[in-house]
């Protein structure tokens, strides 16, 4: 029925009705000049050719032609919204930050939350993880925290993460997604077993986009008014609850209603159900971080929290759905680099690659003052340097001002209260390999102790459906690593491939595989 339509597909009926009896403005070219007519070409006759001055057509068309920029690389599929954080604990004896600077206080933000691997007109609803980063307007220039739904990733060292990236996407031959490439990597990288196992458990496929958690997923640092550092995970837990879809329910809605996460956002904020989400850090000292067993700049394991708790900051809330997509959230550019005075990288290594990757790619993709963009300004700080032109200049260029420095002309200076933390390092450069980096003890506590009994099962159906798809070698491989972490483990995935590969080859070959029921439940068995 037409007064049951919700309010995402009502939207051009209710943009109608909110400009009242608001006559419809008039119609222009870009340039602003009123057009009589947008239905018939200027012709020579009824029959004649198109003639070059009909200026109406050409300022349409060569618009038309260049509406499209480029994709992201990753997170091409996105929905996007807009709101505040609300500071309400003090951890001013952490970091000077002006975005927590007492309680009560108010930062305005933009969020985005996305999937990875899929492009722009992907479902929601695929096992990817999904990407969470907010962009908090603070009076020190932007903080772009850009997360996951996950605390862990896939590698820990940024030199891998265009490889990764590939295998993930499609075979550059074929144009199809291909499970060898895909399951190749990951055998060949034990490391990212943890992700791997939080990906294919049931947080995989988060029921859209508000009930998931996000997290900074790398450890930052945060300096404080003395200049005392410490080192920081921040999380964001869903006051929505976790929520995911099952496998079957995922399928549908990918068939059905492949923009479910965009919908669910979008409809939530315009009916007033606005989501909200608590915002937590943890803490490491310096010496705890010099003492801790693991490295704890390693972006495939997290902090137990409890050795290291989660402390209460403030509360992200979203209230306004974007005016235009393309404007708020296509032209969105997330970027780790910008932090104010008293938020720091760490030396992550996928953290320190990101700080020069995101910048050089929202160049590539919006040009050189990406920056001016409304959605992308840092407009709550007054913009002053020593930048000047390149496309799409759209400010007054910093007028006169002079674009050297030092100079003696009164110009912008630096600030000493924005120094960075000091830090003394001793080391030897070289290209260190980390890939043998224990990548099996927390996997190991997620699957024994954080999984329930009938959450692992799950797990190792989700697993082997998709890497059946895979060379045998490949499947053998990636069944060493699981078992490398947990012999049922293993035993339970290597089970499920025995009985899909003998269905795509020879029944009669799973009866040999049935030494492997020592480690197998009856419900393993039954699917034998």
């Amino acid at each position: 029925m037409a007064d049951k339509r919700d309010k995402a597909t009502d939207q051009m009926q209710l943009w109608k009705e909110n400009r009242g009896t608001q006559k419809p403005d008039v119609l222009t070219t870009g340039g602003g000049n009123p057009i009589c007519d947008k239905l018939n070409l200027l012709t020579v006759g009824p029959r004649g050719p198109l003639l070059v001055q009909d200026v109406v057509f050409t300022d349409e068309m060569a618009h038309f032609d260049r509406e499209r920029i480029p994709e992201r690389v990753v997170h091409a599929k996105g929905a996007g919204a807009f709101g505040y954080f609300e500071v309400t604990h003090d951890i001013t004896r952490y970091t000077k930050a002006k975005v927590f600077e007492y309680i009560g206080k108010r930062t305005p933000l933009a969020a985005r939350f996305s999937t990875v691997a899929g492009e722009s007109g992907s479902a929601d609803t695929v096992r990817d993880p999904r990407g969470f980063a907010v962009k908090f307007y603070t009076e020190d220039g932007n903080w772009d925290l850009t997360g996951n739904n996950t605390p862990i990733f896939f590698i820990r060292d940024a030199m891998l993460f265009p490889s990764f990236i590939h295998s993930q996407k499609r075979n550059p031959q074929t144009h199809m997604k291909d499970p060898d490439m895909v399951w190749d990597f990951w055998a060949l990288r034990p490391e990212s077993l943890h992700q791997v196992s939080f990906l294919f458990s049931d947080r995989g496929i988060p029921d859209g986009h508000r009930h998931m958690n996000g997290y900074g997923s790398h450890t930052f640092k945060l300096v404080n008014a003395q200049h005392e550092p410490v080192y920081c995970k921040f999380h964001f837990k869903t006051d929505q609850g976790i929520r995911n879809l099952t496998v079957d329910e995922a399928n549908r809605l990918a068939a059905e209603d492949p923009d479910y996460g965009i919908k669910d956002l979008y409809e939530a904020i315009a009916n007033g159900n606005y989501p909200s989400w608590t915002f937590c850090i943890q803490v490491m000292t310096f010496e705890q971080a010099e003492k801790y067993p693991f490295n704890p700049f390693d972006l495939t394991k997290i902090w137990p929290h409890g050795d290291y708790p989660l402390i209460p900051v403030g509360k992200m809330v979203l209230n306004r759905n974007p005016t235009n997509y393309f404007t708020e959230v296509e032209q969105g550019a997330f970027d780790p680099s910008n932090m104010p005075p008293g938020i720091e990288p760490s030396p992550d290594k996928m953290l320190q690659g990101r700080l020069f990757a995101y910048p050089d790619t929202h160049r590539h993709r919006l040009g050189t003052n990406y920056l001016q963009l409304p959605v992308n300004c840092p407009y709550r700080a007054r913009v002053a340097n020593y930048q000047r032109d390149g496309p799409m200049c759209f400010s007054d260029n910093q007028g006169g001002a002079p674009n050297y420095y030092p100079n003696s002309f009164s110009a912008p200076d630096v600030q000493p209260s924005a120094r960075e933390s000091k830090f003394s390092v001793s080391a030897d450069v070289a290209r260190y390999n980390s890939s043998d980096d224990d990548n099996v003890t927390q996997v190991r506590n997620f699957y024994n102790k954080v999984l329930s009994e009938e959450e692992r099962l799950r797990l190792v159906e989700n697993i082997a459906g998709h890497l059946k798809g895979a060379q045998l070698f490949i499947q053998k491989r990636a069944v060493k690593n699981f078992c490398d972490v947990d012999p049922k483990y293993g035993s339970r995935v290597q089970a499920l491939l025995d009985k899909y590969n003998a269905e795509g080859h020879n029944k009669s070959a799973v009866k040999t595989y049935t030494q492997h029921s020592s480690y197998m439940t009856a419900k393993d068995k039954s699917n034998l």
